[in-house]
C-alpha cells in the first residue's frame, strides 16, 4: 500500500477522533483503535464515506497481547507502519486521601504503560522517516493538578518516554515527538466529575491568553505536522498548545 500506515489509540472521540480525520483526509490509511466500539466504528465510516481509507481494532491499551496480536496484524498485512499517534487515556478525579494503589496503577497502565505496549512491538517495522507521537498534557509538563496527581504523573512520564526514544531511535531515522495540549473542548473537560464540567469555558478562558478554548482539530493539526516531513529535524520535543495559557500566567 502506497498510502502511510497510521495507528492511533483511543481514537473514537476527542482529540483521537480529530487525528483519525485529519489522517483521513490526508490520505493515509487510518487504523482506528478504542475500547468505543460503536464511536470508533463511527469515525471509520466517517472517513470512508469522506473518500478515505480507514478501518476499526478494538483494542484495550492495558493489554500487551492485545497490543502485540494488532501490530503484528498491521505489520503481516501492510508491511509496516508509518505513524503512531499514543492517545489513549484516562483522567479521573481522586483526592490524594482517597488513592488507592490500584486507582493509581490504572491510570499510569493506560495513560503511561499503554504507550509502551503499542510502541514496543511497532518499532522494528517503522521504516525511517516514520513518526511517533505521544500525547502529554500542560499538567505532566508545567502544571500540577490538585485531585488528580496520579494523571500529572503520568503525562510527566510521558515527556519521559518521548525524549528517551527520541535518542535513542534518532540513528534509525525515527522522530518521536509528544503534544502537551492546554484546555480543549473535549467530553473529558466537560465531565463535572472528573474535570470542569460544562462551565469549563467560562472557569478557563479568563486565564487564556487567546480568550478560549482549544478544539480538538487544532490539536490534531499539530499532530499532523510532528508526522510530516515538514518536521524532519524535530524530534525528542513535546510541544505545548494551550492558546498561551503557560506564557500567560502571572
Amino acid at each position: 500500500m502506497d498510502k502511510r500506515i497510521v495507528i492511533i489509540t483511543g481514537a473514537g472521540i476527542g482529540i483521537g477522533r480529530a487525528a483519525a480525520l485529519r489522517f483521513g483526509a490526508a490520505g493515509d490509511h487510518v487504523i482506528v483503535t478504542d475500547v468505543l466500539k460503536a464511536e470508533g466504528t463511527a469515525v471509520v465510516e466517517e472517513i470512508v464515506e469522506a473518500g478515505g481509507s480507514a478501518e476499526f481494532a478494538l483494542l484495550d491499551v492495558r493489554s500487551t497481547e492485545a497490543a502485540d496480536t494488532l501490530i503484528a496484524d498491521v505489520v503481516e498485512r501492510f508491511g509496516r507502519v508509518d505513524v503512531i499517534v499514543a492517545n489513549a487515556g484516562i483522567a479521573h478525579r481522586v483526592p490524594m486521601a482517597e488513592m488507592t494503589d490500584e486507582k493509581w496503577d490504572e491510570t499510569f497502565d493506560i495513560d503511561l504503560k499503554g504507550m509502551l505496549r503499542v510502541i514496543r512491538p511497532a518499532l522494528p517495522s517503522m521504516p525511517a522517516g516514520a513518526s511517533i507521537i505521544c500525547l502529554s498534557s500542560i499538567m505532566g509538563v508545567s502544571y500540577g493538578w490538585d485531585e488528580h496527581v496520579h494523571y500529572s504523573a503520568a503525562k510527566a512520564g510521558v515527556v519521559g518516554l518521548v525524549r528517551g526514544l527520541a535518542v535513542e531511535f534518532a540513528p534509525k531515522g525515527l522522530r518521536i515527538n509528544g503534544v502537551a495540549p492546554g484546555y480543549i473542548r473535549t467530553a473529558q473537560l466537560l465531565s463535572e466529575q472528573n474535570s470542569l464540567g460544562p462551565k469549563a469555558a467560562e472557569i478557563a478562558s479568563p486565564y487564556i491568553p487567546m480568550g478560549r478554548l482549544g478544539e480538538p482539530e487544532e490539536i490534531a493539526a499539530v499532530i499532523a505536522f510532528l508526522a510530516s516531513s515538514d518536521a524532519s529535524y524535530l524530534t525528542g520535543q513535546v510541544v505545548t498548545v494551550d492558546g498561551g495559557l503557560l506564557p500567560g500566567r502571572y
